[in-house]
């Protein structure tokens, strides 16, 4: 798959979308290939922040045990992939769509991809900047969740289903988000 369509995911159910649901790739492969290595990335930026810029982006915050938190927040977001999973599949089936259990899992291995990257805003010691981009990440999540459930749900014509699906499975994953954040700085 090219970039141009990968670039359009969070923003049509069509293209990228179709050409995923044609090759489907394996759950095993998704992942090793996605979600492990892309898992690791907010811990390595968070760990890499704290000792690049120290207290620059929060007063305190290189004092917190990275040693611990990183491969707690690494274990954390695994465990979010699988409950996110099973909750996709629930809500879709909650709102009379019909989604795969491989789709589900598909479909929470493709959302947080935007707030996986959004870490590597932690290179610019600007807190605005950092802010900025995982509010953009979010949206861009949102986008992902919602044309993901258009392409890969059986499903009528009204798309309020779809909708309805999409913000719920956004308040949980933005409930997940703020207990991973809890989870940071309660450590």
């Amino acid at each position: 798959m090219n970039i141009s369509l990968i670039l359009q995911l969070p923003f049509t159910q069509e293209g990228g979308w179709q050409q995923l649901r044609r090759e489907r790739p394996s759950l095993n492969a998704l992942i090793l290939r996605v979600v492990l290595p892309l898992s690791l990335l907010p811990p390595v930026m968070l760990h890499y922040a704290i000792y690049r810029h120290g207290d620059a982006l929060l007063p305190g915050l290189a004092d917190r045990p990275w040693a611990i938190i990183a491969p707690a927040l690494f274990t954390a977001e695994l465990l979010t992939f699988l409950v996110m999973g099973w909750l996709i599949h629930g809500v879709a089936r909650a709102h009379r769509l019909r989604l795969s259990h491989r789709a589900a899992y598909f479909l929470a291995a493709m959302a947080p991809l935007p707030l996986w990257f959004s870490s590597l805003t932690l290179f610019v010691p600007d807190m605005v900047f950092i802010v900025c981009g995982v509010l953009l990440a979010m949206m861009l999540s949102c986008g992902l969740v919602y044309h993901g459930l258009q392409a890969l749900a059986e499903r009528e014509e009204d798309d309020v289903m779809v909708m309805s699906a999409t913000y719920t499975v956004m308040a949980f994953g933005l409930m997940a988000w703020g207990i991973l954040l809890a989870l940071v700085w309660a450590l």
